[in-house]
């Protein structure tokens, strides 16, 4: 485990009578990407502004190493920031943009140099020093932005949105890369985005917020496996979320779900909410089936076929591999249940 770097502890922020922020809590590692997850307005940016100084807590705390820093303003932190928007200077070419941080630290012309050189070379933009950034692609943009961020060797990263202005299949490609180039640097970074599939990509751990709060920290393999609540679940895209009754039969448990009662490996007694998990469940043609239903509706999605499917008047939507035999529109179709696997219970 990488000793601590960053330190957020019982942060509260309002503006008027919205509270912002409610009680946030977590750490950053030294060398780690932590990814902050959630929908507009939940508190991200919030977060990222009383982390940078440009805003200060009504209360909680903000330290590094132990250290707090509520005292220090934000040109004395140490910490880069890193835009939607990227702000580059039109006026200066790439190495100009991206020497900027460095003049400001006084490099010596030939350390300057050496680290603009550096820079250029980890984002794959060797030789353009002297390009007009207004004459770059949007990912060019978006390395040279990159680049400047990373020049100084901030202690820590922070990137709001970065990529939100790209086109998907250039954000795709771009947050890979990113990875890559924070994890070769071993550099300490906060990434803040509303989209998922960016979090999991990039980040060590994801802090999933919602209405000012912490939802779940965890790894992106833990939170998509485990999702502790009904709100993460859904903003992950997993819908299939039930009411369910559970008895215990001798060792055995029981779901009494709208579908039909189902066994499950789980202790449970009483009313709970469920996730049927995609993981734990199994579609095919009826052979060993547990829950017969219709499919509704089909949609092609490159290598993934998204598939809803009714069974009691429920709908319940599922992806399979697009190569995978799937009956049509308004054909039957049986679902079957692991019982160990199939069913996460979620708080609300």
């Amino acid at each position: 485990m990488n000793p601590p770097g960053l330190q957020l502890t019982g942060i509260h922020k309002s503006f008027g009578d919205k509270q912002a922020l409610q009680g946030i809590s977590f750490e950053v590692s030294q060398g780690e990407i932590v990814a902050l997850l959630g929908p507009s307005g939940c508190g991200k940016s919030t977060t990222l502004a009383i982390i940078a100084g440009l805003e200060a807590p009504d209360q909680g705390q903000v330290a590094w190493q132990g250290a707090s820093l509520a005292n220090t303003p934000p040109n004395q932190r140490g910490f880069g920031l890193m835009f939607q928007d990227l702000a580059l200077f039109p006026h200066l070419n790439v190495a100009e943009n991206i020497a900027f941080g460095l003049r400001m630290k006084n490099y010596s012309p030939a350390n300057l140099k050496a680290r603009l050189k550096e820079m250029l070379e980890l984002v794959g933009l060797p030789g353009f020093e002297g390009r007009d950034v207004n004459t770059l692609s949007g990912g060019e943009q978006q390395r040279v932005a990159l680049a400047r961020s990373l020049a100084p060797s901030p202690r820590l990263l922070m990137l709001d949105e970065p990529l939100g202005a790209l086109d998907r299949n250039l954000r795709e490609r771009l947050v890979f890369e990113l990875r890559q180039i924070l994890t070769q640097m071993h550099q300490t970074a906060i990434y803040v985005t509303h989209d998922q599939e960016e979090a999991f990509t990039l980040a060590d751990r994801v802090v999933v917020m919602n209405a000012g709060m912490i939802e779940q920290i965890g790894p992106p393999p833990e939170i998509y496996r485990q999702p502790a609540s009904i709100f993460v679940a859904k903003f992950i895209g997993l819908t299939n979320i039930l009411p369910a009754h559970a008895r215990q039969i001798g060792d055995r448990t029981y779901l009494e779900l709208p579908i039909g009662e189902l066994p499950c490996d789980q202790k449970l007694d009483g009313p709970v909410t469920v996730l049927l998990h995609p993981q734990g469940v199994k579609v095919n043609g009826g052979t060993g089936s547990q829950v017969e239903g219709v499919v509704t509706s089909r949609s092609f999605r490159g290598n993934l076929c998204r598939a809803t499917i009714e069974v009691n008047g429920i709908t319940l939507e599922f992806d399979f591999f697009s190569h995978d035999h799937l009956p049509g529109i308004g054909e039957k179709v049986g679902l079957s249940f692991d019982p160990r696997l199939a069913f996460q219970v979620l708080r609300r």
